[in-house]
């Protein structure tokens, strides 16, 4: 990929490319929301919803709000409008959808924006990111960490085989810092 590679929020201009991805992605597990839902997500959280684009072209999104532990979207209905404060505070990000178009797969873009929401997430100080595999992807998951939390079945909403899962949100890395070279310790001829 020669193009550059840019993790960006959301904005209103996005929704059309956003949900021309979710369509094209969940269609065919009859797990498609539409714009409404999809905006009422987005509303809750919009500093956890972003896009990545590859070069000009809008190429995947990721939808995240906070959500309390073991709870996941109801797909049947959207989101209440946010109250203020936030009804539910940092501790649990619940990764909603993530979707890459399909010619750009497997190119490492997912990746990009699961690094970004982490970072985000550890930045609102929770402490996990949660998120319902769906279609079979219990394996891609599981290869970043998640892992299925026992007696956490989601409703028929989200097709069969789905699957809660979650992971901690690792601490920021500490880079340790190199010592900067001290300058020698002077001679007594060059303190006199």
């Amino acid at each position: 990929m020669t193009d550059p590679v840019r993790v960006r929020p959301l904005a209103d201009g996005d929704w059309d490319a956003v949900v021309t991805l979710e369509r094209d992605a969940y269609t065919g597990l009859g797990l498609s929301e539409g714009r409404a839902a999809l905006q009422s997500r987005a509303a809750v959280s919009p500093d956890t919803c972003f896009v990545v684009d590859v070069g000009a072209r809008t190429a995947g999104y990721v939808l995240a709000l906070p959500y309390p532990p073991h709870r996941y979207p109801d797909l049947a209905r959207p989101e209440e409008p946010p109250g203020e404060p936030s009804a539910v505070p940092p501790g649990n990000l619940h990764l909603h959808d993530i979707v890459v178009a399909p010619g750009l797969r497997r190119q490492g873009l997912a990746r990009h924006l699961l690094h970004h929401l982490t970072g985000t997430a550890r930045a609102r100080g929770d402490q996990r990111i949660s998120l319902v595999a769906v279609g079979g992807t219990e394996p891609f998951w599981s290869a970043r960490g998640f892992v299925p939390e026992p007696g956490v079945v989601p409703g028929d909403a989200y097709g069969g085989g789905a699957v809660y899962m979650s992971k901690p949100v690792a601490a920021a890395r500490q880079t340790r810092a190199r010592p900067s070279p001290s300058p020698p310790a002077p001679t007594l001829r060059e303190v006199s």
